[in-house]
C-alpha cells in the first residue's frame, strides 16, 4: 500500500505543478482551481489514500458504481461529484451520495434531482452541461447554448438544486484551446444572466492547461492522478 501510496502522491504533485504553472501563467490564482479526481474503475482504497494526500473532491460517472464507492468511504469528509450522462430514471438516486452533479443537460433531469435531494433533506450542487460539439453530431452530450437560459431557469425555480455554473468537455479532434475559447464567451454571457453561477468544470488530464487558460474552476482528472485504468468497458 505503500507504494501505491508513493505513486499517487507523486502523481497529484505533478498535477498541482501543472495547475499551478497553467493558473500562473493565465495571471490567476491557482487556489482558485479545485482538482476533480476521476476514480472510474479505480478502488476505495485508493480514494482513501487520495483522501489522505489532501483530495477532498472525488468524480464518479458510473452510478452504481460511485454509490457503492461512495458508501465504502462515507466516513471520510468527500464532495462526490456526479459528471457521466445521468439517466432521468436514476437521477434522484444519484443524490444519496453526490454533492455535486455536473452533467445536467436536458430539464427532464431537475425534477428527479430535485425529488432525490428533497428525500436527502440536503440541496445539490448543480453544473449545466453545455455542449461544444458541432450540432448534429453522433454521441453529442451537453445542451445547445442557446438553451442554457430554460434550463437555467428550471433549476433556479427547484427548491433544492442551487445552480453553480456550466460544465463542458472539449470535442474529439479538436483543438482544446479553441473549444475552451468558445466555451470562455458562453461562460461570460451565461454568468451576465446568472452572476452567482461562477464554476466552469473543463479541462481533463491531456488539456488541463487550456481549461485553466478559459478560466476553468475546476478540472476533472483521472490518468494523470491514478495512471492508466486498470479495465476498459
Amino acid at each position: 500500500m505503500s507504494a501505491r501510496r508513493d505513486e499517487l502522491a507523486a502523481n497529484q504533485d505533478a498535477v498541482r505543478r501543472r495547475i499551478d504553472a497553467a493558473a500562473s501563467g493565465a495571471g490567476r490564482d491557482p487556489a482558485d482551481v479545485t482538482l476533480v479526481a476521476v476514480t472510474k474503475f479505480f478502488p476505495a482504497s485508493d480514494v482513501r489514500l487520495l483522501a489522505e494526500l489532501g483530495v477532498t473532491d472525488v468524480g464518479e460517472n458510473r452510478h452504481q458504481e460511485a454509490q457503492a464507492k461512495a458508501a465504502d468511504c462515507a466516513d471520510l469528509d468527500l464532495r462526490w461529484h456526479f459528471i457521466g450522462g445521468l439517466q432521468s430514471n436514476k437521477a434522484a438516486a444519484v443524490t444519496s451520495y453526490a454533492r455535486v452533479v455536473e452533467s445536467v443537460d436536458r430539464a427532464k433531469l431537475v425534477a428527479p434531482l430535485n425529488r432525490g435531494a428533497h428525500e436527502q433533506a440536503g440541496p445539490v450542487d448543480v453544473l449545466v452541461q453545455v455542449s461544444l460539439d458541432p450540432p448534429g453530431r453522433e454521441g453529442r452530450q451537453g445542451a445547445d447554448p442557446a438553451d442554457l437560459d430554460v434550463l437555467a431557469a428550471a433549476v433556479d425555480e427547484a427548491g433544492m438544486l442551487r445552480l453553480r455554473g456550466l460544465m463542458a468537455v472539449a470535442p474529439l479532434g479538436e483543438d482544446p484551446a479553441a473549444a475552451y475559447a468558445r466555451l470562455a464567451g458562453i461562460r461570460r454571457e451565461f454568468v451576465g444572466t446568472h452572476p452567482d453561477a461562477t464554476w466552469l468544470s473543463a479541462g481533463m488530464s491531456g488539456d488541463l492547461e487550456a481549461a485553466v487558460a478559459a478560466g476553468a474552476t475546476h478540472v476533472r482528472l483521472g490518468t494523470a492522478v491514478l495512471g492508466p485504468r486498470p479495465r476498459n468497458l
